[in-house]
């Protein structure tokens, strides 16, 4: 790997860390990134399918996930973990993640993770050429292209410390802090950054000095380096041995802070875990010392340090960076109260779920219903198998005469002179559990029985124990010998056209049973379409989780809401075109049982 990231890196956020979340959006916003850098935050406390950021000017909605697991699989592309766990939890998601596969580089913010533990998992992380930033650190950035969470601060100092665009200088730093002065510095005496790690504070980090430089020593935009180290640890002497073996042959700047250490009488720890000396060759003065012995520029003091990157950078003559386009971020962002992710009326034509509305409409265009409710419901291009068993279940439920309670209902209401609008909302507010709710129940316990293979018997078994009627079994009037048409016409439109009905044979041998007890314990039209839906979705290759979900938002139901739509309306249009007086309902059909009442 010769650039730790490009402009097309994707992130996994594990913690919905909002502020650095928004400044990794706003810094590709400021570069001119066509896709967000973030692809996806774990979050496993939340109930929320996504959060919104700016994006500019405009939002953003990344989606949340409850694991990594989930997440990876969601957004295979996403290469980089940015775990933002606590110091007790890091550990185990960066060995999940590293159990997962498929992350080229993890970054850890987390202090003080047990060493013990830090030091396995940093060997595990090599076994599996895994790049590990910290623990303890900041992040990371390859400007231009992308940048971890908070390294760098605000978008108004990465702008003034050039790290909006890649510069020459490859930069190596154990403190975060220091890294920010640093990038400002390197920004006054030269031209910025190519590429910068901050390796991290604590004792045991993944990536060391030496890893990050040997790969900046064969990325042709690094043309020299800066290493800031610090009091504590050998780190330094990997470099100074590369260097004298030829392994790094760019000219490398370095100090290591912490000189003051000498004029102390004891042992001083500087902030860092790792940064406290246990020998001379740890103090920085002795590195700074071998250093500059091994031909690295090492100024006299940290104070020297800009002349020494302005000396150095001058020397090698390197041509002008041009500076790039940008885009501005504005200072003050109103978030959107309404979201719509299935159509869009902003253009000269209004789309569905990005298909212009002339492209489906008309005949000519060989799309009907069925491809309609396809994009807006689901926001897919289901197949003409799909789209018309779609239509097929539509056309089944449209009506079923005038005295079920929906359509009942509309007719009143109309005769009362009340509206289509007004008549129909009567009409559908009738349907639930007992009209037209068995299509969702039917679904759910049978796909239940299924999914935990409960044969017929201990189907039965469990609907009994759970006190429910099984949805979508029984008729009040059909039965085995006085068959449901609509039924039929159902499972013979599936047997020919539906890759396989695994739900649907399961649900007929569950029939099998229940007719052998009574004969109108059949499957019935609601059932049928409840069950094919499942057979439907899982040939389109929804997984489990996707079709629960369908199941308990009500979307079954609402193909029967869209069907009896169809239906209530035309009654109401019937009851207005027959100008029929106002109902009252006959009293020889009311029992009326009127005890005088109590006096207390």
């Amino acid at each position: 790997m010769q650039q730790l990231f490009t402009k097309d890196t994707q992130a996994i956020f594990w913690n919905n860390n909002k502020t650095a979340i928004q400044r990794m959006l706003d810094y590709d916003y400021t570069i001119q990134r066509k896709t967000p850098s973030v692809a996806a935050i774990v979050a496993p406390t939340s109930g929320n399918k996504f959060e919104k950021f700016f994006y500019g000017p405009d939002e953003v909605m990344i989606p949340l996930y409850k694991t990594t697991v989930a997440a990876k699989a969601a957004q295979p592309q996403a290469d980089v973990l940015l775990n933002f766990a606590s110091f007790r939890t890091a550990y185990d998601v960066t060995m999940e993640a590293l159990n997962i596969g498929g992350f080229s580089s993890i970054m850890i913010t987390a202090e003080g993770i047990p060493e013990r533990l830090a030091r396995r998992m940093n060997e595990f992380a090599r076994e599996q050429n895994v790049i590990v930033i910290g623990p303890a650190t900041v992040g990371a950035i390859v400007p231009g292209a992308f940048k971890i969470a908070n390294i760098g601060g605000t978008i108004e100092n990465i702008v003034q410390s050039k790290l909006h665009r890649a510069g020459s200088c490859g930069l190596v730093t154990r403190s975060g802090g220091l890294f920010n002065e640093l990038s400002n510095i390197i920004s006054i005496n030269a031209d910025g950054i190519a590429e910068g790690v901050a390796i991290g504070g604590d004792r045991f980090v993944g990536s060391v000095f030496i890893d990050n430089m040997l790969r900046m020593e064969k990325n042709p935009a690094v043309k020299y380096m800066i290493l800031l180290g610090e009091v504590g640890g050998t780190e330094e002497y990997k470099v100074i041995e590369a260097i004298k073996e030829g392994k790094i042959t760019k000219p490398v700047i370095a100090w290591c802070i912490g000189t003051i250490a000498k004029y102390y009488d004891s042992g001083v720890q500087f902030g860092h875990a790792g940064a406290s000396a246990n020998g001379e060759m740890e103090t920085a003065e002795y590195k700074n010392r071998a250093m500059a012995e091994a031909g690295i520029h090492v100024p006299e003091s940290f104070n020297d340090l800009p002349n020494m990157i302005k000396t150095v950078f001058t020397g090698l003559n390197l041509p002008e960076i041009p500076e790039p386009e940008m885009s501005v971020c504005p200072k003050v962002r109103k978030s959107k109260e309404f979201i719509c992710t299935i159509s869009d009326d902003r253009g000269d034509e209004a789309t569905y779920a990005g298909f212009p509305i002339s492209s489906v409409a008309t005949p000519e265009t060989g799309k009907g219903i069925g491809d309609v409710v396809s994009l807006l419901w689901f926001k897919k291009q289901y197949p003409k198998w799909a789209t018309e068993f779609i239509e097929t279940v539509i056309k089944t439920v449209a009506d079923h005469g005038p005295a079920v309670s929906g359509a009942h209902n509309a007719k009143v209401t109309a005769r009362a002179g009340k509206s289509v609008v007004e008549s129909l909302v009567t009409g559908l507010l009738t349907i639930g559990p007992r009209f037209g709710g068995a299509i969702d129940g039917a679904a759910k316990y049978f796909k239940h029985a299924d999914d935990n293979n409960l044969d017929p018997k201990a189907f039965l078994n469990y609907m009994k124990g759970e006190g429910v009627p099984i949805p979508g079994i029984g008729h009040r009037i059909k039965s085995l010998k006085n068959p449901d048409l609509r039924v039929e016409g159902l499972k013979k439109f599936a047997k020919e056209h539906f890759p396989s009905t695994p739900l649907l044979d399961y649900a007929l041998t569950v029939e099998q049973l229940t007719t052998s007890k009574k004969e109108n314990l059949i499957l019935n039209v609601d059932g049928t379409i409840g069950i094919l839906m499942v057979d439907m979705w899982r040939a389109l290759g929804y997984d489990e989780a996707e079709i629960n979900e369908f199941i308990e938002s009500g979307t079954l139901n609402s193909f029967f809401i869209l069907g009896r739509t169809i239906g209530f309306i035309g009654h109401v249009l019937d009851e207005k075109r027959l100008a029929m007086p106002m109902y009252r309902h006959p009293m020889s059909d009311i029992l009326y049982d009127v005890q005088m009442a109590e006096k207390i």
